[in-house]
C-alpha cells in the first residue's frame, strides 16, 4: 500500500527514446528512491506525461529542481491532490497475472 508521506510528480515530458532513462538516472545518480512510475503519450504523440510517486520528505524540493533541469522536461508539477491509490491498483493488476 502506498504510504501518506507519498506524494506525486507529474512531468510533461518530449516523447523520445531515452527520456525514461535520462529521469530514472538522475533519481539514481542523486540517490533519490523512486517508488512508482506512470507513463504514457498525450496530445500527437510528441509528448508524454509521466507520474513519479516518491517520498514527501526533505528531498522532495531538490527532486523537484534537479527534474526541471533536464533538457526533456517541458513542466513540472507536485500533485498533493492526485490519488496515490492508482499505484496501488496498477501493482494489484500486474501480480494477479
Amino acid at each position: 500500500m502506498i504510504k501518506q508521506t507519498s506524494t506525486v510528480i507529474e512531468l510533461t515530458v518530449y516523447n523520445h527514446a531515452g527520456v525514461m532513462s535520462h529521469i530514472t538516472g538522475l533519481f539514481s545518480r542523486r540517490g533519490f528512491n523512486l517508488e512508482g512510475i506512470l507513463c504514457g503519450q498525450i496530445d500527437d504523440g510528441s509528448k508524454s506525461r509521466m507520474y513519479l510517486l516518491v517520498n514527501k520528505d526533505e528531498t522532495l524540493d531538490q527532486i523537484v529542481k534537479q527534474v526541471s533541469k533536464l533538457h526533456d522536461v517541458i513542466s513540472v508539477s507536485v500533485r498533493e491532490d492526485y490519488d496515490h491509490s492508482i499505484f496501488n491498483r496498477l501493482h494489484e493488476f500486474i501480480i494477479q497475472k
